[in-house]
């Protein structure tokens, strides 16, 4: 059942005043160290923004997934979570952060690892769609980019090569995995037609490119800065450049974030474009089967994750 715009309206007022609310309560809680705002601070701070911002958006004639598309808002959840699980085991490897004081019993420490990981594509996404409304780089031009698909083969050479070195020396090449998806998936996404900063680069805008950099940026102090209070947090161990910190981060970290918000907006277009191709290539029956294959595959993989993140990266559980 559709909802009127009228009633979407008054519907994302409501939303905002909720989403002010909670997060006022939370942060007042958790300075206070009251539970459960101390522990699940991260989550409170995230959905609150998250929430307020698309309503704000909605309100104000900008883009609003949440309010204007919520199923593919839904979406993101999923997406969101294995996105960044790809990361946590990467993890493994290189050892670059550690979790404190998590939940001890395993079912909820689980749920508050999805609902949190689950904030990092719609809070990235959120932001670039904000940062567009505000009218950031409006008027940014680029030189028309000739023949990207000349690109592809280099690109996705560069992309297996920026993942494969962090795993064989972790310690000089770290930093090369937040990038290395972006080399792999646009050339990809340019191809079968999903939407590409290629295609973009190629009628001259770099906006989109720009303001996800920024949206990178903007997210990385926002996660950063409500981490370091909270009772569940994150610490750094990263080789070489832990001696200036903002929060927990090393400075130099912080260059990380762009990149990886271009990464997640790889990744969702290339799950888009998938969903597209199966929607239009399966017969219904065939539709069920691919997307319960791929829902089980999923399933374990999360599982897989979840439980290596206990074992190798949980520092201490509360």
């Amino acid at each position: 059942m559709s909802i009127s715009p009228a009633r979407m309206h008054k519907l994302s007022a409501l939303a905002m005043t909720v989403a002010a609310g909670a997060f006022i309560l939370a942060t007042v809680s958790m300075l206070r160290k009251q539970e459960p705002f101390f522990t699940w601070y991260y989550c409170f701070a995230w959905w609150s923004y998250i929430v307020f911002a698309e309503g704000y958006l909605y309100r104000k004639g900008g883009s609003s997934l949440l309010f204007e598309s919520p199923a593919r808002f839904l979406i993101l959840l999923p997406l969101s979570t294995t996105v960044w699980l790809i990361f946590e085991a990467f993890n493994f490897r290189l050892q670059n952060w550690h979790y404190l004081e998590v939940p001890s019993q395993t079912w909820l420490r689980w749920l508050g690892y999805f609902i949190s990981f689950a904030t990092v594509v719609p809070g990235i996404f959120t932001t670039t769609d904000l940062l567009a409304h505000l009218g950031v780089f409006k008027h940014s031009r680029a030189t028309p980019l000739e023949r990207p698909e000349r690109l592809s083969t280099p690109c996705i050479f560069i992309g297996i090569a920026f993942l494969a070195l962090p795993l064989l020396w972790p310690q000089f090449f770290f930093p090369l995995v937040w990038g290395g998806f972006i080399f792999i998936l646009e050339p990809v996404n340019y191809r079968f037609g999903a939407p590409s900063l290629l295609r973009d680069w190629q009628t001259g805008s770099l906006r989109k490119f720009y303001l996800l950099l920024l949206a990178g940026a903007c997210c990385g102090l926002l996660w950063e800065m409500w981490n370091f209070e909270a009772g569940a947090k994150w610490i750094y161990t990263v080789p070489y450049v832990s001696w200036l910190k903002i929060f927990e981060m090393p400075l130099l970290g912080f260059l990380g974030f762009p990149p990886f918000a271009v990464e997640c907006y790889a990744f969702a277009n290339g799950f888009f474009l998938l969903k597209d191709r199966i929607e239009s290539n399966y017969t219904p029956k065939g539709r069920y089967a691919v997307w319960g294959a791929l829902a089980a595959l999923t399933i374990v993989f999360h599982l897989v994750v979840f439980t290596g993140i206990d074992r190798f990266t949980v520092i201490s559980f509360k």
